[in-house]
C-alpha cells in the first residue's frame, strides 16, 4: 500500500479546525446576543441557546388544509400569500414566536405557543378575501387629535374631554354596534352611489380620525371585512389610512395576474414595470361600470382600493378619459421588478376562492415538553456515558481521544444549531435531539475504525508512527464509505417524510457532516502527535497500545536479532536486553504466528488466533508423547 507523501502539518490543521468551525461561529453569535438578541419584542433574535420546538416548548399546533371551492390547483405562490395572510392574523391577535409553515402541497401547519382559544382558531382558519373597492377619503396615517377642555373649563368637563378621547381612541379598534351598522346601512341605501360620501355616518368618521396607521397592531388585517358596509383601513405600508366604500368587485373575478414591463402608446417596451389583470364577465362588466363612475370624480375618489383581508395593498387612480371595457385592468406606477411580482402574486392569491379546513389540532402543555426535553437529555448523557466507559475500558489512555473528539463534535454542533435558530428559524425537536443521540454512536464507530486499523498495523509489526499513517489510509476510505450511506439516509427521510422525522433527519445529517470534518481534521491530526509522544511510542500498558495487549509479531531489529513480547518468543530472555520492556532473541528462536491460510489469502485476526491455539495444542500433545 503506498503512504501518504505529503508532509503533514497537524498542529496547523487543528488550529484552524478551531477557529473555523468553533471560535469564528460562536463570536458571531456573540456578537448576535450582543446587538440583536432575543426578547419579547425581538423573538426572532439571536440567543445562546438553540431554538426549541413545540414538543418541547409546550404550545399548540393546528393542521390546516387548504381547498377550493370551484376545485382549482393551487400554486406554491397561492400557498406563500396564504401563510403570509395566516401570520399577519396570529400576529394581530396578539401571539408572538408562532411558526408557520407549508406541509405538502395543501396543508399548513401552525404551531402556536401557549394555550389557543376557539377564537383564534377560527381566525386563522378563515378564508382570505381580497375586494375591490372606491376610495372615499385618503389621509394622513396619523390619528387627528381630539379638540381639548378650555383652560376655564371645570374638572368635570376635563374629565369629560379625557372621557371623549379615550372614547375616540378606542374607535377605530371597536366592531361596529349594531345601532352603528343600522346606521351605516340606512346611509348607504339613500347614497346615489357607491362613492358618495354621504355614507360616511358619525361614527365611521369617528373611527378614520382615531385611527393611528403607524402602530403596527394597526397594520395586521384581521380576518377580512364585511363587503356590504363601509371600511376604515390602512395602507399595508402604514402610508396612508383610508374610508373605503362597499365592495363592487370580488377578488375571484381575477382570472389572471401577471407582471411585467409596461409597453408604450406606439407598442415598444418601456422600462416601466407594471401589473396587468384579466376579469372574468362578471367582473369585466362591474368594472365597467365602476371605472365609468370614477372617471367623472375627482381625487382621491377616482381611486379604487384593492384590499386583501382587511387590508389595503394597492390604490390606483383611473388616467383621465379611461374607461375600462375590456375586463383587462393594468397597473402601473413606480413599481420594481420585485414589488410588481408580489402584486401579482397577491392578486392572484386573492383570485383564488380559497377556504382552510382544521385537520388537526394538539395540545402540548409546557410542563410536558420540558419533560420530554429533560428526558432526552438525560438519554443523551446515558448513551454519552455508554460509549466513554466503553472507550476507556477498550482503548485506556487513547480512549480520552475518543472523548476528547466528541467534546469537539458536540461544540461544532452546539454553535451550528444555535446559529441556524437565529439565522434561519430552526427549532429543535424531540426527534432532532433523538437524532442527536444517535449521532454520538455513529461519532464514535468513526474512531473506532481508525483505532483497530491503526492496531492491525501494529499487530504487522509497524512502528506506530507508520501504523498512523497507513492505518489512516485504510479507515478513511471505510468511514467515508459509512458516513455517505448515513448522510444519504437523512437525505431521503428528510425529503420523503414530514413533521417530526424531518427533524430526525436533519440533525443527523447535520452531525455527520460534522463527524467527518472531526476525525479529518482533529482526531488523525491529533494521533499524528501521540505517534510521537514516548507513552505512545513505546506502547505503555495503559496506552492500549501495547504489545502484549495487541499480540504483536516481533520485528526484526537488525543484527539477527528480532524485538517483542514475551508471547512471541520461544526462548528465554537474554541478559543484554537494552530495556526492561523489550528483549532480544535470536532469529531462529522465533516462534511466528501464520498469516496466510491455506488458499493464500491473509487470515483474518480471530483466524490467526485460532490457527496459534490449534498449533498450541498439537505442540503440546507432541510433548505428551515425547
Amino acid at each position: 500500500m503506498a503512504t501518504d507523501t505529503r508532509r503533514s502539518r497537524p498542529v496547523r490543521t487543528i488550529v484552524l479546525l478551531t477557529i473555523l468551525t468553533i471560535l469564528l461561529p460562536f463570536g458571531a453569535l456573540l456578537a448576535g446576543w450582543q446587538f440583536d438578541g432575543k426578547s419579547s419584542d425581538n423573538p426572532d433574535g439571536a440567543s445562546l441557546a438553540p431554538g426549541l420546538a413545540l414538543d418541547l416548548q409546550g404550545g399548540t399546533q393546528v393542521i390546516l388544509r387548504a381547498s377550493t371551492s370551484d376545485g382549482s390547483e393551487i400554486s406554491p405562490e397561492a400557498m406563500e400569500e396564504a401563510i403570509g395572510v395566516i401570520r399577519q392574523r396570529v400576529d394581530a391577535n396578539g401571539v408572538t414566536e408562532a411558526e408557520i409553515a407549508s406541509q405538502g402541497e395543501r396543508q399548513i401547519v401552525v404551531e402556536i405557543p401557549g394555550e389557543v382559544d376557539d377564537e383564534t382558531v377560527a381566525l386563522i382558519s378563515q378564508a382570505a378575501q381580497m375586494k375591490f373597492r372606491p376610495v372615499l377619503t385618503i389621509g394622513s396615517p396619523l390619528a387627528t387629535p381630539q379638540p381639548s377642555a378650555s383652560p376655564s373649563a371645570s374638572g368635570d368637563g376635563a374629565d369629560a374631554a379625557a372621557g371623549d378621547d379615550a372614547a375616540a381612541d378606542d374607535a377605530a379598534a371597536a366592531e361596529p354596534t349594531k345601532k352603528e351598522i343600522a346606521e351605516q346601512e340606512k346611509a348607504i341605501d339613500s347614497a346615489t352611489d357607491p362613492s358618495d360620501l354621504a355614507q360616511i355616518t358619525p361614527s365611521v368618521q369617528a373611527a378614520y380620525d382615531a385611527l393611528d396607521c403607524t402602530d403596527p397592531k394597526n397594520r395586521e388585517g384581521g380576518g377580512g371585512d364585511n363587503p356590504d358596509l363601509l371600511l376604515v383601513t390602512c395602507d399595508a405600508t402604514g402610508a396612508a389610512k383610508y374610508i373605503l366604500g362597499p365592495v363592487e368587485v370580488d377578488g375571484t373575478s381575477i382570472t389572471t395576474a401577471s407582471s411585467g414591463l409596461r409597453a408604450g402608446s406606439n407598442g415598444t417596451v418601456t422600462n416601466e414595470w407594471a401589473v396587468q389583470l384579466e376579469l372574468n364577465n362578471e367582473g369585466t362588466e362591474a368594472f365597467r361600470e365602476t371605472t365609468s363612475r370614477l372617471n367623472t370624480l375627482e381625487a382621491p375618489r377616482n381611486q379604487f382600493a384593492i384590499t386583501l383581508d382587511g387590508m389595503v395593498i394597492s390604490a390606483p387612480s383611473l388616467s383621465p378619459g379611461v374607461v375600462i371595457t375590456d375586463g383587462r385592468p393594468e397597473i402601473s406606477g413606480s413599481f420594481t421588478r420585485d414589488s410588481a411580482a408580489t402584486l401579482a402574486n397577491q392578486l392572484s392569491f386573492g383570485s383564488l376562492p380559497l377556504t382552510f379546513e382544521v385537520e388537526g389540532e394538539n395540545t402540548i402543555s409546557a410542563t410536558l415538553g420540558s419533560e420530554q426535553l429533560q428526558r432526552g437529555l438525560f438519554a443523551g448523557l446515558i448513551g454519552l456515558a455508554l460509549v466513554v466507559v466503553y472507550s476507556l475500558f477498550q482503548y485506556r489512555t487513547l480512549g480520552l481521544l475518543t472523548v476528547l473528539s466528541l467534546v469537539v463534535a458536540g461544540a461544532m454542533t452546539y454553535v451550528v444549531i444555535a446559529l441556524l435558530s437565529w439565522g434561519m428559524g430552526y427549532r429543535l425537536s424531540l426527534p432532532g435531539i433523538a437524532g442527536l443521540i444517535v449521532a454520538i454512536g455513529f461519532t464514535a464507530d468513526s474512531f473506532i475504525v481508525y483505532f483497530e486499523r491503526i492496531r492491525d498495523e501494529l499487530r504487522d509489526g509497524r512502528t506506530l508512527r507508520l501504523a498512523v499513517q497507513r492505518g489512516w489510509l485504510r479507515a478513511r476510505r471505510t468511514i467515508y464509505a459509512a458516513k455517505a450511506v448515513n448522510l444519504l439516509s437523512a437525505v431521503i427521510l428528510y425529503f420523503m417524510t414530514v413533521g417530526g422525522v424531518r427533524g430526525f433527519a436533519f440533525t443527523l445529517g447535520l452531525t455527520t457532516i460534522i463527524d467527518v470534518m472531526v476525525v479529518i481534521w482533529f482526531t488523525h491530526p491529533v494521533m499524528e502527535l501521540l505517534a510521537k509522544v514516548p507513552f505512545f511510542r513505546d506502547g505503555h500498558k495503559a496506552s492500549g497500545l501495547s504489545a502484549d495487549r495487541l499480540d504483536v509479531a516481533p520485528r526484526y531489529r537488525g543484527a539477527g536479532q528480532f524485538s517483542g513480547p514475551e508471547s512471541a518468543v520461544a526462548d528465554a530472555p537474554v541478559a543484554d536486553a537494552p530495556g526492561p520492556e523489550r528483549e532480544l532473541v535470536s532469529a531462529q528462536s522465533v516462534s511466528k504466528a501464520p498469516r496466510v491460510a491455506e488458499d493464500g489469502r491473509r487470515m483474518t485476526i480471530a483466524e490467526r488466533r485460532a490457527a496459534e491455539r490449534k498449533a498450541a495444542a498439537e505442540a503440546a500433545q507432541n510433548e505428551e508423547k515425547h
